[in-house]
């Protein structure tokens, strides 16, 4: 008889317990299925978009590898798509990159440019930001505004300050102002001097001095 009492003890502590805690402990049990399974589902989703901004990147690559305006449109409509659709994707600061330079090689400056302000404006990607304010930097050198140009190099990482400095020069040399564009290029051969385009630099050095 004692026996049976203390397993009924046992049985309604159980039950008192249960009655307490089990709808808790149901819920517990569900939410944490539920964020495993939303944590599946995210990489899931993580995993398929960059499989489609790698196909997008890949076509891309490959219409710049090609000329002709249906190239051009290629590399365009392709950019585009991963501007819209997968901004912060790694394959999107690429394939940017990658347009801006097939479209500027080719001529099409103003699309280029675009692709880079894009780019410039967003800062998707930090590392690869300084290399886009480089290269637009050259593309308005080249479409002579270069007020916009100098506006590029300001505050550069330390990385890139002799690049920076370099296309500096060429901007203000650009402008007829001499001797700025020497100080800049000056600055560029010290901070590029373990690089070898230091000799390019110091290439416009000396031509500046004998013009």
């Amino acid at each position: 008889m004692a026996y049976d009492l203390e397993e009924q003890e046992k049985l309604d502590a159980m039950r008192a317990w249960w009655d307490r805690w089990g709808t808790l402990c149901i819920v517990l049990a569900f939410a944490a299925l539920a964020a495993v399974a939303g944590w599946r589902g995210w990489q899931w989703y993580q995993g398929h978009q960059a499989g489609q901004a790698m196909g997008y990147f890949e076509a891309l690559e490959s219409a710049a590898a090609q000329t002709g305006e249906e190239a051009d449109a290629r590399v365009l409509a392709a950019s585009t798509t991963l501007r819209n659709d997968f901004p912060k994707s790694g394959y999107t600061s690429r394939g940017v990159l990658l347009a801006a330079q097939a479209l500027q090689q080719r001529g099409n400056l103003t699309p280029a440019r675009e692709q880079l302000e894009w780019m410039v404006k967003t800062n998707h990607d930090p590392a690869l930001t300084p290399l886009a304010r480089l290269r637009l930097a050259g593309i308005l050198l080249e479409q002579k505004n270069y007020d916009e140009a100098l506006a590029q190099l300001t505050n550069p990482p330390a990385s890139f300050a002799g690049l920076f400095a370099d296309r500096k020069g060429d901007i203000l040399a650009a402008q007829g102002q001499n001797d700025a564009a020497r100080e800049a290029w000056k600055q560029a051969v010290e901070l590029l001097k373990q690089d070898p385009i230091s000799q390019l630099v110091q290439i416009k050095l000396d031509a500046l001095a004998g013009a």
